[in-house]
């Protein structure tokens, strides 16, 4: 067996696996702990509008992230679709194709779009959706490219962070860690700040890269493996990692929530144990995420004090969330977008996409929610 096939066999053993530990029932149907709860009523907090809604293409997976750039926002699917729409009015800007199949994207800084396929292959548009360079990494890219600084940065699944010329597409630099035996294949990004690259790792730890030249400025532990097994010693780092004043957070699989204080050399703030598959997201004083069977935490960001939970959505198979004014927002498995108190909690109101399954995490906007939905739809959500 060749040591691709055999580690993509991993991937999928432990997409699979971390599907059951996060709630899906066909294993023990009768158990109801792991049955997602039934929708209720409640007093409705906000209303939810769908403001538009463009089809970009066939497929779904936790690579496809919208891209908001402005009044632009670029999305991926599958099927080698790549579109750019107008976030205020939802038109099609243009359309491409990628020439092949897709496992990640779209990333892109208003110049330069890049998505990725499952055979390393790397491709870039210019902002008239013309195909500008394609470039290969060194496998399977599944993470969604962050493109910015001058750079095109891609995750690869042998651990590997490299970067392209966005102009050119020449490799730069290559910065590879160790890797554990099995990593979670779920959402996660990198994020382009300030001239450095921050990325999460399956290690359990963060790491911060300069853009130009690839040096490593510094490494976090966010958790480290435990267990007997490989699959007990998973300990990724997922989602996006998030940044607010000096404070750099990141939450892992089967182990904590840490924020570390950059300005202060990257030493540890505050930690909880906690364990997500899908990562958090914060506001100016808060860091949300959807915990174990998908009850949602939030923590103060001063000290890392839980500030609230609710398990009003247990077992949904929660998105990623998106911090609006009004709410933090999640989408889940049966296509609903949930909003809940920022200050406790509390549901505040939800709408169906009709797509389907909300594998991607949601992406705040200044004009709502855009949701990646189960059958191909980019959908912007209002909220009031």
């Amino acid at each position: 067996m060749s040591k691709f096939l055999s580690r993509r066999l991993k991937f999928a053993a432990v997409a699979l696996g971390v599907s059951v530990l996060a709630g899906c029932s066909w294993l023990s149907p009768k158990d109801l702990r792991f049955e997602p709860v039934a929708l209720t009523e409640y007093p409705a907090g906000v209303s939810a509008s769908t403001l538009w809604s463009v089809n970009i293409g066939s497929g779904q997976g936790p690579g496809f992230i919208p891209a908001v750039v402005g009044d632009s926002v670029y999305a991926a699917a599958p099927n080698g679709a790549v579109i750019k729409t107008s976030l205020s009015g939802g038109g099609a800007l243009w359309r491409a194709n990628a020439g092949t199949a897709l496992s990640a994207g779209a990333g892109s800084d208003g110049t330069i779009t890049a998505v990725a396929g499952p055979d390393g292959t790397v491709v870039a548009f210019d902002d008239q959706g013309n195909e500008k360079w394609r470039a290969q990494a060194s496998s399977e890219v599944f993470v969604p490219p962050a493109v910015g600084a001058g750079v095109v940065v891609v995750r690869s699944s042998d651990y590997r962070i490299q970067a392209f010329d966005a102009q050119s597409g020449d490799r730069l630099w290559s910065v590879q860690r160790p890797g554990p035996a099995l990593a979670l294949k779920t959402s996660m990004q990198m994020l382009i700040i300030d001239g450095v690259v921050i990325s999460g790792l399956p290690n359990g730890r963060l790491i911060v890269i300069d853009a130009q030249n690839g040096a490593v400025q510094w490494e976090g532990t966010v958790s480290s493996s435990r267990g007997a097994t490989d699959l007990e010693r998973i300990n990724d780092v997922v989602g996006l990692p998030q940044t607010q004043g000096s404070l750099l957070c990141g939450a892992s699989y089967q182990g904590r929530i840490v924020c570390f204080d950059i300005a202060q050399g990257g030493i540890p703030v505050w930690e909880q144990p906690f364990s997500t598959t899908k990562g958090i997201t914060t506001d100016s004083s808060q860091a949300y995420g959807a915990g174990n069977r998908d009850v949602v935490h939030a923590f103060a960001l001063v000290d890392g004090e839980e500030r609230w939970r609710q398990d009003g959505l247990r077992n949904r198979r929660l998105s990623g969330p998106a911090v609006v004014p009004q709410a933090v927002a999640f989408g889940d498995y049966d296509g609903f977008v949930h909003f809940l108190s920022r200050s406790d909690g509390r549901l505040l109101g939800r709408i169906q996409t009709g797509g389907g399954a909300i594998v991607s995490p949601l992406v705040a906007t200044p004009r709502g929610v855009l949701v990646q939905t189960g059958n191909g739809n980019l959908v912007l959500v209002g909220v009031n």
